[in-house]
């Protein structure tokens, strides 16, 4: 069996020469493509304070970092959480605090919700809402859309709901027995 070997033609230089331009110029269009897409400044954001020392992340994508460990128990939705709290802006502005506030665990935004349910009582976390488990694409009061909010959260003590009801009715009652006199002294 005998093989016949063709020639290729011979190219001219400058087809050459064009085609490497070519590639080069379509690998430069694609790299500045890669560079000018526009990129989420929150998940940019997010992505470097989570390469922070301490800073952890949940799979819904809150951040936090435990600042002091509590022990015990952690609060459930079905809890109001004693806290003493600052809610403030990635620009460290301030836009909400309270000591001593009672809140709802169900009450929340989502974000602040689930960082609660992870605190026991003594606890010190600062945590990250992402603005998909905080208030979204609507601007809340001093915060803008689209935000990121950080808080610095003491959780001092947590009691179910129901008790804290049962309580206030307690209360009330007392305050409204009859027979007590409700006239000021001296009157």
């Amino acid at each position: 069996m005998s093989v016949t070997a063709v020639p290729i033609a011979p190219v001219k230089r400058s087809y050459l020469v064009w085609l490497w331009i070519g590639i080069v110029v379509a690998v430069l269009a694609g790299a500045a493509l890669a560079f000018a897409a526009p990129s989420d400044p929150n998940a940019d954001w997010l992505a470097r304070n989570a390469r922070q020392p301490g800073v952890q992340t949940t799979e819904s994508g809150l951040q936090y970092q435990v600042l002091e460990a509590g022990k015990g128990s952690t609060p459930t939705d079905e809890d109001v959480a004693l806290v003493n709290y600052e809610g403030k802006l990635t620009d460290g502005t301030s836009f909400d605090s309270g000591k001593q506030t009672p809140l709802p665990v169900n009450g929340v935004v989502p974000g602040f919700a689930e960082a609660l349910k992870m605190m026991p009582k003594g606890s010190k976390y600062r945590f990250w809402i992402k603005p998909e488990l905080a208030y979204g694409d609507t601007a809340q009061g001093p915060i803008p859309a689209n935000s990121i909010l950080e808080f610095d959260v003491d959780m001092i003590d947590f009691l179910p709901e129901a008790y804290l009801r049962q309580m206030q009715m307690m209360q009330q009652m007392q305050g409204a027995q009859p027979g007590q006199n409700q006239t000021a002294p001296g009157q």
